[in-house]
């Protein structure tokens, strides 16, 4: 069974426009977002043993992730 991608409009499909307005607009936003998007492929590739990591290295990927789709759920939620 493969894992799935985690991208931020699946994650929050009612913010679709509000990602994408803030992609457009704001400079910040857009860096986390690909940031998140970037690690996301990340952890898919290790998830699916196309890169294999330790189990160590795998979370702190998991808790990078994690941290920006707090930070980018947070400015979603302020705009």
């Amino acid at each position: 069974m493969q894992n799935e991608h985690h991208g931020l409009v699946h994650e929050f499909p009612e913010y679709r426009e509000k990602i994408h307005n803030l992609k457009m607009t704001d400079g910040h936003f857009k860096k986390l977002f690909d940031d998140y998007h970037n690690l996301d492929k990340e952890v898919y590739r290790v998830e699916n043993n196309i890169e294999p990591r330790s189990d160590e290295a795998t979370e702190e990927l998991k808790k990078r992730r994690l941290f920006l789709k707090d930070e980018l759920f947070r400015m979603l939620r302020n705009s």
